[in-house]
């Protein structure tokens, strides 16, 4: 069955599928009973994706003209006229629009099975339970509500809670920014805070800079609103910045995305050296600065690096913090600092999108702010990751030989980035470590280009307890173990 396709026309390539099989099937090409290509199959011949296939099939589907039986796959099948006046069900696929059904799930997969099938999870990029204890938030909540003096505990401005903005801007006076309610807007995390802001700025195919690695929810968010990847490398210093004067002059980013402290994934800190050159090179170019920050209060050693938002002497810095690793895990609060412009269009677009903010995680936070409870709990938090750090270290150094594996130990945050030998095949390792009841991420997914040079994992050591820690290393390493061994290959140092 010869088909083409040809990508420049202004018809959807499903639809050149669609038409194509079409005619063929009513001319007598192709008999009742024909035995169509598999989607995979077929998508590698035409050079196209397999999502584009399935849309195909089921419109051919939803016109009778060909079925599909499990197992099997799909067959021309011709139905009579009377067949043909039965209802037509909606054919979904179709509608849905195609980048959403290309939409990489691998992450949210992974993320999502952590929490609900793994016993132990190193996925999952969230705050200890153990600081905030729930007698201590019901008690906080209580207050809150006792207090009676807010007009409405259910609603709250669509730009965030005042006294919580309020509280804010004190707490980034310690943190050497200067703002004020006005240029704050806030969020219930900072992806969502991401997403509304490329709503806001970004045309079809503009460039966005960004680390390679990178977040997930960081590069779909994106795509999705139009915007295109180019990937800075890096090395332990962070972004390599001498390489991006050309690479700007090149693709005229629409801004630039960095994660500067205790990056995810891989726990790398900006230098300062780095951190001067990227603002000297924003203010040459007047490119904006997206800057996510919020394991910056997570140090454990060595000096607190200072923001890039602190060290901009204008506003060409949009920042970005959230709670989620130094709050109430599951309490999602985050916000965003912007020029007024800036955040009276993102109230506007929160306006039209949510009925209203939570107002549960802004108004325990701004408890926690003003009372003094967060700068206190901050510091268990440091000590708390910093005793998990240092049991995972030292996990991966009994393994260090037997496996081959290596890793740069993070001086903060929440996240190990490890390297693994060529020969220890990731995906059969995500497997074999689900069945022993233990759960990470594979580090491809970290790449929007999908071609890390490297085999790697991120591990998280926020999370689990230091009992989950011990016993799942344990098996994790076992895992690795398991798969050279069955694979008949010897672990090599990198």
């Amino acid at each position: 069955m010869n088909l083409i396709v040809d990508k420049k026309l202004k018809t959807p390539v499903y639809l050149q599928i669609v038409s194509q099989i079409k005619r063929k099937i009513i001319s007598g090409d192709l008999a009742s009973g024909y035995a169509l290509p598999s989607e995979r199959n077929l998508a590698d011949k035409l050079g196209i994706h397999r999502n584009t296939v399935v849309r195909a099939y089921t419109e051919l589907k939803a016109d009778g003209l060909i079925t599909s039986y499990q197992g099997v796959g799909y067959r021309v099948q011709y139905r009579t006229q009377e067949d043909q006046k039965q209802k037509k069900s909606v054919n979904w696929p179709s509608q849905i629009k195609e980048e959403y059904l290309k939409l990489e799930s691998a992450f949210d997969d992974l993320f999502i099975k952590a929490q609900t099938e793994s016993k132990i999870s190193f996925a999952a990029g969230m705050a200890a339970g153990e600081v905030y204890g729930q007698d201590e938030v019901a008690d906080c909540l209580a207050k809150i509500m006792a207090s009676g003096n807010r007009p409405s505990y259910f609603y709250t401005p669509y730009q965030g809670d005042l006294e919580l903005r309020r509280e804010i801007a004190a707490f980034m006076r310690t943190k050497g920014v200067l703002t004020n309610p006005g240029q704050i807007q806030i969020f219930s995390e900072n992806n969502q805070a991401l997403d509304f802001l490329v709503t806001l700025l970004l045309l079809p195919g503009d460039k966005i800079f960004t680390e390679e690695s990178t977040s997930p929810d960081v590069y779909r968010a994106i795509e999705l609103a139009g915007g295109e990847i180019v990937p800075v490398p890096m090395d332990e210093e962070g972004m390599i910045c001498d390489c991006l004067e050309p690479l700007i002059e090149l693709h005229r980013p629409r801004f630039i995305y960095i994660n500067c402290s205790y990056h995810n994934p891989t726990g790398i800190v900006l230098s300062m050296e780095r951190r001067k050159k990227l603002l000297e090179l924003s203010y040459q170019y007047r490119i904006p600065i997206v800057e996510e920050d919020e394991a910056s209060e997570l140090y454990f050693e060595g000096n607190k690096m200072p923001s890039l938002k602190s060290m901009d002497p204008g506003e060409n810095v949009i920042y970005m913090y959230s709670f989620s690793l130094t709050l109430v895990p599951g309490v999602g609060v985050s916000f965003m600092i912007a020029p007024k412009e800036v955040v009276k269009s993102l109230s506007n677009l929160v306006s039209v999108r949510l009925v209203t903010l939570d107002w549960t995680p802004q108004h325990l936070a701004c408890q926690y702010l003003k009372d003094g409870t967060f700068a206190e709990k901050l510091e268990d938090f440091r000590q708390i990751y910093k005793r998990k750090r240092d049991l995972m270290c030292a996990c991966l150094d009994q393994a260090k030989e037997s496996v081959g594996l290596s890793y740069e130990k993070p001086k903060g945050g929440v996240y190990l980035w490890v390297k693994l030998p060529a020969n220890l095949d990731v995906a059969l390792l995500t497997k074999e470590a689900e069945r022993m009841g233990v759960s990470f991420i594979p580090g491809g997914i970290f790449f929007p280009g999908k071609a890390p040079e490297g085999n790697y994992i991120r591990l998280n050591y926020s999370y689990p307890t230091e009992e989950q820690i011990k016993k799942g290393m344990e098996l994790l390493i076992q895992s690795m173990q398991k798969i050279q061994k069955n694979s008949g290959s010897q672990p090599s140092m990198l």
